[in-house]
């Protein structure tokens, strides 16, 4: 089989070879064995997807695999201004594991790359998008513009600035904030707290996670709302008194609804914020997530810590749900000129005018996850990602990190990343507060790193706001049903009519409570079941 493959193709030619798992890398060493006709064309520096089974180091062993392989250095760039290129290629001459490549371009200097210190995240999407404002009056299109991240929770307080301004944009490689799959699944949780009978979030999340209620169930739920015109929250809690559906399903949806009464009563006294932390995790909610072995799982968690951030900044959970509301009205997909909003990994290829380069902390960006998993390697892969965010710059480069950032809902200081202490200096231009970036705007001796932060979390600390009393009501209560409770009297269903179930079968009406009647059926016994569903004979 190889000889017939080794005839077929005896030429062989490779693309983006720095991005090549370990399968592909055998196999095209196998290939080539025979005629040795093979050109790979790759860039090390842009070596960013080990987590999706990338390996950097078969680009670095290259000549080691083919030797008397001509090495072609393409080193010339025609995208970048020189200031751009000098930055990037002096940060990532730090990383030790690279073919060693010195770019040029015969462009204009341009502008140095900005590197910007701001209070908090709030005033980093302020004033990124202020410039952005003022970059669209200077008649650049907004097309042209990208502001990237780390991760994908960061997009969610740009979203809400440039939503604010009124400046349409598009998330690249994924949904909106509010759109993805995780944060709708959150929110409806909270929809439920706040209102009950909100049937399409009820639907949602009543089995999220998996709480063993099946289509038959549910279904059943449907037919009771819809014959009773009742929410289906109150259809769940007739239902768990009677015999219509099975134990295991009757007690899951016990649970669901106990739980919601629980919340909603905390409430009352908790702050909104900390009640959905506790609820996403009471849920189990996470926990599903935590099981999962996609690479996204984390990014999702992240996410739905990232909208307990949000809801810290609204006085009451439906000022926040209203909010939202309003914001999935927002997109206006007939606008074409919009700013790209996406992480690093999904701007490789990519190039703008105009690059936001946000997140710039310890922990942020280096990942402290992938420090944590990778080590040294991890750095550098790190540091190459920086680099892609860098290059796909053509006029403007601005870097941006912020002295305190909420971090899974909690104030959390910062450091500036490591990365931009390793830009060379003579292709920056700092503008920072003094107490943000060391003494002054000059970056000898690492002056920001020796505690010009500090530690003012506390200023951030959340005041306890007050909630406005909310009714209590009970998962049972709905629409008045006094039409219902007094169509029940008819002497067709009085106590002794025989009647039918569609799934018990014949029986006679031994006791009535409103609209729950008590059957004993000839074959399936003793049953508690609701009147809608029986028809008299």
């Amino acid at each position: 089989m190889l000889k017939y493959y080794q005839q077929r193709f005896r030429y062989l030619l490779v693309d983006e070879y720095q991005d090549t798992n370990v399968s592909q890398y055998l196999w095209l060493r196998l290939l080539a064995q025979e005629h040795k006709n093979i050109c790979c064309v790759g860039d090390d520096d842009q070596s960013i997807y080990s987590w999706r089974g990338a390996e950097v180091e078969n680009i670095l062993r290259f000549e080691h695999d083919f030797p008397g392989a001509n090495i072609v250095r393409l080193e010339r760039n025609y995208r970048s201004t020189p200031h751009i290129l000098g930055a990037a290629s002096g940060l990532i001459a730090h990383n030790e594991g690279r073919h060693g490549k010195t770019l040029w371009t015969d462009l204009v200097e341009g502008e140095k790359v900005r590197v910007v210190g701001v209070w908090d995240g709030e005033e980093e999407a302020r004033i990124t998008g202020d410039e952005i404002e003022a970059l669209h009056s200077k008649q650049q299109t907004l097309n042209d513009i990208a502001v990237l991240v780390r991760a994908g929770f960061q997009t969610r307080e740009f979203e809400e600035r440039l939503i604010t301004l009124g400046v349409p944009y598009r998330v690249i490689g994924g949904p909106r904030f509010y759109e993805r799959q995780e944060i709708r699944d959150a929110v409806a949780y909270l929809r439920i707290l706040a209102q009950s009978e909100d049937d399409l979030a009820f639907e949602r999340i009543v089995n999220l996670p998996k709480r063993g209620l099946g289509p038959a169930t549910m279904q059943t739920v449907h037919r009771l709302a819809r014959a009773e015109r009742i929410a289906m929250t109150t259809a769940a809690a007739r239902l768990i008194e009677t015999d219509e559906i099975k134990p295991k399903a009757r007690g899951a949806l016990a649970g669901v609804l106990d739980d919601f009464t629980r919340w909603r009563k905390d409430l009352l006294s908790e702050p909104h914020p900390t009640l959905a932390a506790r609820i996403f995790e009471e849920s189990g909610y996470l926990d599903m997530w935590r099981a999962r072995k996609e690479p996204d799982a984390p990014g999702r968690i992240d996410n739905v810590r990232e909208l307990v951030v949000a809801l810290e900044d609204f006085e009451s959970l439906g000022e926040f749900l209203e909010h939202v509301s309003l914001v999935m009205e927002n997109d206006d997909s007939s606008v074409t000129d919009k700013v790209n909003l996406m992480t690093l990994h999904g701007a490789k290829g990519l190039e703008f005018d105009t690059v936001f380069l946000a997140g710039w902390e310890e922990g942020l960006f280096p990942h402290s996850r992938t420090l944590d998993d990778s080590g040294a390697e991890g750095l550098e892969e790190e540091r190459r990602l920086a680099y892609v965010g860098l290059t796909r710059a053509r006029r403007q480069a601005i870097v941006s990190f912020a002295a305190n950032r909420r971090i899974h809902g909690k104030w959390q200081s910062a450091m500036p990343s490591r990365f931009i202490d390793e830009l060379p200096s003579e292709h920056t231009d700092v503008r920072s507060p003094s107490g943000l970036y060391g003494s002054d705007t000059s970056r000898h001796g690492n002056s920001w790193r020796g505690g010009g932060l500090g530690d003012r979390s506390g200023l951030f600390s959340s005041a306890s706001k007050n909630h406005p009393p909310r009714p209590e009501g009970r998962w049972g209560d709905g629409p008045d049903t006094s039409d219902f409770d007094q169509s029940i009297q008819d002497d067709a269903l009085a106590i002794g009519a025989r009647v039918f179930h569609q799934k018990f079968g014949y029986g006679r009406i031994t006791a009535r409570d409103g609209g729950k009647l008590e059957i004993s059926f000839e074959k399936a016994g003793q049953k508690k079941v609701m009147a809608s569903f029986v028809e008299a004979v």
